[in-house]
């Protein structure tokens, strides 16, 4: 479902987050990106509640960089059939809504695109501990 190319790390580096990328492989990577994007929502969240106007917009646009050219990128819709179409789909709804509390402030809309990265995190960390997934990947880690 997911390339191996560079493109993750060209995403995490450019919005300027602090990274072990050097020597991770793919399903590290992604879970960095999603870690990434998390932490940038916490940020606007908490910018929204100061009243960090100039604040919240930077986090929210790192969070929609991270979606768009870092975790969207990454999917192979050629090789990832229905899950990464519905998986690419639920990337432009996150962005989509970040856009929406982003314009209007909106905590409701921030909160749940970071429960819904939560839980591809979850299911990520599933397939990377899988033993059959780990024994293909010994070499790229």
């Amino acid at each position: 479902m997911f390339v191996t190319s560079s493109k993750p790390i060209d995403a995490y580096s450019k919005v300027g987050l602090e990274t072990g990328v050097d020597g991770a492989n793919a399903y590290r990577l992604i879970t960095m990106l999603l870690d990434g994007a998390v932490f940038s929502l916490g940020r606007a969240a908490q910018a929204i509640k100061d009243k960090r106007i100039d604040e919240k917009g930077k986090a929210i646009t790192t969070a929609v960089d991270i979606i768009s050219s870092g975790l969207q990128a990454s999917v192979n819709l050629e090789a990832g059939g229905e899950i990464a179409e519905r998986l690419n789909s639920l990337y432009d709804y996150m962005c989509t809504r970040l856009l929406y509390a982003n314009l209007h402030s909106d905590l409701a809309a921030i909160q749940e695109v970071s429960s819904l990265l939560g839980e591809i995190k979850a299911g990520w960390e599933e397939i990377a501990n899988d033993p059959a997934v780990a024994s293909r990947n010994k070499g790229a880690a």
